[in-house]
């Protein structure tokens, strides 16, 4: 696992993007004065948004992170509308909040946050919205170490769970994800690689489900360590 908040590779769909670890340090730029997305008709293509999280993130673990796109003028701009230029699918973690991690701003990311970043009809349907109304063409499902959701998962294999019906219902949309971990295994490496698992079950669930199979989107897959 890449140390503090790097991606690291997980395998997508067939012809997704992956993440990959950041290579060297993002010189410090001056905030921009203009959205680069605010207005913009052409959709930003699945390398270029990859290339931008990558960025972004490298700005963020080096400590140059821009904070962007925060401005009143650059908000205004988006009030007639907005084009963001991924999708990404996180964990409600307040650890870990999605746009800190990416440095990036107002209208550049439409974010789906839920506890385990699990699949539901709910985010089915965001995911849906922001690929066929936004035009966003890039789905990053982004787990996290020490994941809450995860754990209790992990948990509730060796006993009955005492957590609300809620809590209970999330825990149930990961057990697929981490059937085959070995309980003999030490417990941190367990979440280590139930957060993987989980990710990639993630995944499979969009190639899979009726409503987004067919969907023309790309997808990666990645965690970070708060």
């Amino acid at each position: 696992m890449i140390d503090r908040r790097k991606m690291f590779a997980l395998l997508g769909a067939a012809g997704a993007a992956a993440l990959f670890p950041t290579v060297g340090t993002a010189a410090p730029q001056q905030q921009e004065e203009h959205h680069p997305t605010a207005g913009q008709e052409s959709p930003v293509s699945p390398n270029d948004a990859l290339a931008r999280l990558k960025e972004g993130n490298q700005r963020f673990v080096s400590g140059q992170s821009r904070h962007a796109h925060e401005s009143p003028g650059l908000r205004h701009q988006l009030v007639s509308g907005q084009h963001p230029f991924a999708i990404v699918l996180g964990c409600s973690d307040s650890r870990v909040p999605v746009e800190l991690v990416f440095d990036q701003g107002f209208g550049d990311l439409f974010v789906i946050r839920v506890a385990g970043n699990v699949i539901t009809d709910d985010v089915l349907g965001s995911i849906e919205y922001a690929r066929i109304h936004l035009n966003s063409q890039l789905l990053v499902i982004l787990g996290h170490e020490g994941c809450g959701a995860v754990t209790a998962a992990l948990e509730a294999r060796k006993h009955a769970s005492s957590d609300p019906h809620g809590v209970q219902t999330i825990v149930k949309l990961i057990n697929p994800a981490i059937g085959n971990i070995g309980p003999g295994l030490p417990v941190s490496e367990q979440v280590h690689r139930a957060v993987e698992l989980n990710v990639r079950w993630a995944q499979e669930e969009l190639k899979n489900s009726p409503e987004t199979r067919d969907l023309p989107l790309s997808t990666a897959g990645g965690s970070v360590r708060p």
